[in-house]
């Protein structure tokens, strides 16, 4: 039987004990997915609340007051590991379980509980629905990801809830990063060159310019951050900046926790769309963040503290990790965003005209 949409009168009544919330990765999706934890316990307050997650990820959700369990998923693990996560899964016994993620891995998952109420989104692929009984509607991939995450709250009547990951960045990590970017007067802009997709990936020699250019013009520090496999384009980011300016490497130096500290310190992050620019937006870091393959709409951090900066090329938007196209059309969304917009953009830092993202236009 097909899973039902809809059913937010019969979410409003239902009782849980036992809680398990299915979302591995990625980084960014995880980061918009944690206001959803505040708003279960609010709703179920004496239950046990579980989230299943990738192991790399687990320094998000370490210490979050209304999780109770962290179960740890082997991306590369072996079939052993993963027949040890089943194991848990079923062992816990959940009443109702949340597959936020919506793969044919988490659909195994999903199933493996034999949970009386599994719930989904619209989003569900590789089959994943039919290891639901029910799936929530406005969810589909036209809806923001918060926002997709937190119609769960409003499903269960605590959508009016106040939205807050509530990340808990421990002191060693905090006296970390005032060690690494100790204060200045002018702060320090946080620079994240990478991301998972090439079609995100915005030339790391225009990151350059336009961080220098901000650098120049504030007095600012330039710290950049970033994953161990992103090594090579911070150095090269590093080796292309001024002199003059005072920058900081950090890029694979940093835990979870660590580059939460530092985003936190951080008086703005230049970055593409990224799992960083969300965790910056959570911390309440405000963002200037480059936009190509993906849709500012769709996939950026909300709030007129942020600006996303759009390409001007027509086939912006296309979500393609690769970039399908040939010859002198091949990554044409990366070359088509000026320096010059991304500089507007990080101008509008203290405040500013706020629109809605358009062709080629720096926006809220």
């Amino acid at each position: 039987m097909a899973p039902r949409v809809g059913f937010m009168d019969e979410l409003e009544r239902i009782d849980a004990r036992r809680i398990c919330i299915i979302k591995p990765s990625a980084m960014g999706d995880v980061v918009q997915a944690m206001p959803l934890l505040g708003a279960l316990r609010a709703r179920f307050g004496a239950a046990r609340i579980a989230w299943v997650v990738n192991r790399e990820l687990a320094g998000l959700l370490e210490g979050h007051p209304a999780l109770d369990e962290l179960l740890l998923f082997e991306r590369r693990g072996s079939w052993g590991a993963a027949l040890r996560l089943l194991t848990q899964l079923r062992s816990r016994r959940f009443d109702l379980v949340l597959d936020l993620q919506g793969l044919l891995r988490t659909a195994v998952m999903t199933w493996a509980t034999g949970a009386r109420l599994r719930i989904g989104l619209e989003t569900a692929r590789e089959g994943s629905a039919w290891a639901c009984h029910r799936l929530v509607s406005g969810t589909g991939r036209d809806v923001p990801a918060e926002l997709r995450y937190w119609r769960v709250a409003e499903a269960f009547g605590v959508g009016g809830l106040p939205r807050h990951a509530e990340f808990q960045i421990p002191e060693a990590a905090l006296r970390w990063a005032a060690e690494a970017i100790p204060p200045r007067s002018a702060g320090w802009l946080a620079v994240h060159p990478g991301a998972q997709w090439t079609t995100k990936r915005w030339p790391v020699e225009r990151f350059a310019a336009a961080a220098a250019d901000h650098a120049g013009r504030t007095g600012c520090g330039i710290c950049i951050v970033g994953a161990p496999g992103e090594a090579a384009l911070a150095e090269q980011l590093a080796r292309a900046l001024p002199r003059h300016v005072e920058v900081k490497n950090l890029c694979g130096k940093t835990d979870l926790k660590q580059l939460a500290a530092v985003l936190q310190r951080a008086v703005r992050l230049l970055c593409n769309d990224s799992g960083p620019m969300h965790l910056a937006a959570a911390l309440g870091t405000p963002t200037t963040a480059v936009f190509t393959a993906t849709d500012p709409l769709r996939s950026g951090p909300g709030g007129a503290r942020h600006r996303q900066v759009s390409t001007l090329a027509d086939c912006r938007g296309c979500y393609c990790k690769s970039c399908p196209k040939t010859g002198s059309d091949r990554l044409r969304c990366l070359r088509e965003l000026p320096v010059s917009l991304v500089v507007a953009a990080l101008g509008e830092a203290a405040g500013g005209p706020v629109g809605e993202p358009v062709d080629g236009q720096a926006a809220a």
